[in-house]
């Protein structure tokens, strides 16, 4: 994979809520990634919504126009030491935004995000939109 943005699932949200500014942000790129732990989160709100089918239909959607990011080994690897790093120096950011954020620096894309927990995350390359 080569470098663009992966998206945090925040940013979707913002992206399903017509938020002109990200709707506009996208539009203008080729192509985006997305992890499948973001996927994950998003499947999530939408079974725990008022309309669970529409809304996973909705998620289906927009998967399909993204690039899958799957959770493997190497993303385990890099979870793990980031984790026991972030830990180490008390600064320690929810899970599974670290994952989004190992999935990240594996393979080289910005983490586009509202978050700035994300910072704590050393060579992490991020955007807020």
């Amino acid at each position: 994979m080569s470098g663009r943005y992966l998206l945090d699932t925040n940013i979707v949200i913002a992206l399903f809520g017509q938020d002109e500014d990200i709707v506009a942000r996208l539009a203008r790129e080729p192509e985006v990634f997305l992890s499948a732990v973001v996927l994950g989160e998003l499947y999530f709100g939408a079974a725990n919504s008022g309309r669970p089918q529409k809304n996973a239909a909705r998620v289906d959607e927009f998967a399909a126009t993204c690039l899958l990011v799957p959770v493997d080994d190497r993303i385990a690897r890099r979870f793990g030491q980031m984790r026991a790093d972030l830990r180490r120096r008390g600064r320690p950011i929810p899970e599974h935004d670290l994952w989004i954020a190992a999935s990240a620096v594996v393979h080289g894309l910005t983490v586009v995000t509202r978050d700035s927990h994300f910072q704590e995350v050393e060579g992490l390359s991020l955007e807020a939109w």
